[in-house]
């Protein structure tokens, strides 16, 4: 098995080829475990809800009435439409959230004064993803975590979660699929994917400015992910043809970024 994680705007742009490669996978014995996320669907409901929502740090402040569309957007809109697509092409998935069967426990983050019910992961029930895995299904996880007693709900950034999710089933390479090629660096004038990067590298990168704009979170999400047991993570672009084949095979595409 591997883990991956994708933005729920990104998954609802990619080609069907996309979750045909994965439906090869799956007839392999190689079974994806997908973490996603869906801030533009999120950010869109609260709007149209009248609802308003700030960002500190990257992180959504939440409180219950975000959260309450946080659960309601991830775990049925976007958990459903990953769901349905996984099965269209005739592979076999089932969406859960990490609300189900405990699956996601987790505390308050350090700033929670500022951020409100925004969680870290403390533990993943890695059993419940083992049985649905022995059952010949992918799990679809929404991130969406329980505190100790089971009672508070905590909104979890999606890497974060896809890195917990990843060290406690003991995976070391993770995949984060999003719309772009892979780390760019323009050398002698020209724009270039990174084949290798350590996480040093690209703190240097987005200080000299070689990492600007909308990548700076791509690539920040990604090192938020190299946590436990995880050494690596590739990010690729969902649109190339059957790009988790080629990863799980050993193909050199993407950007792997490593400790």
């Amino acid at each position: 098995m591997f883990v991956m994680k994708c933005g729920g705007s990104t998954l609802a742009a990619l080609p069907n080829s996309f979750f045909e490669d994965m439906k090869r996978l799956q007839d392999e014995q190689i079974i994806p475990v997908i973490v996603h996320g869906g801030g533009p669907a999120i950010s869109d409901t609260l709007s149209k809800l009248g609802i308003e929502t700030e960002f500190v740090n990257g992180l959504r402040k939440t409180n219950e009435a975000v959260l309450d569309v946080v659960e309601m957007v991830l775990s049925g809109q976007i958990n459903k439409e990953i769901v349905r697509k996984i099965q269209l092409a005739g592979a076999k998935a089932i969406g859960i959230s990490g609300v189900d069967g405990h699956l996601i426990q987790a505390e308050p983050v350090a700033n929670a004064d500022e951020v409100g019910l925004v969680g870290d992961v403390t533990h993943v029930n890695a059993e419940l993803l083992q049985g649905i895995i022995k059952l010949g299904y992918m799990p679809v996880i929404a991130p969406v975590g329980l505190g100790a007693d089971g009672g508070q709900r905590y909104n979890i950034n999606a890497d974060t979660a896809a890195g917990a999710v990843a060290s406690h089933l003991g995976v070391e390479r993770m995949i984060v699929v999003t719309d772009v090629p892979g780390i760019m660096k323009t050398i002698n004038g020209e724009k270039k994917v990174l084949p290798l990067v350590t996480v040093q590298e690209i703190n240097e990168m987005i200080t000299s400015g070689d990492i600007y704009g909308g990548m700076i979170p791509k690539v920040r999400a990604a090192i938020q992910c190299i946590q436990g047991k995880v050494s690596e993570v590739v990010i690729v672009n969902g649109a190339e043809p059957e790009v988790l084949s080629r990863v799980i095979k050993g193909a050199e595409i993407g950007t792997r970024i490593v400790r």
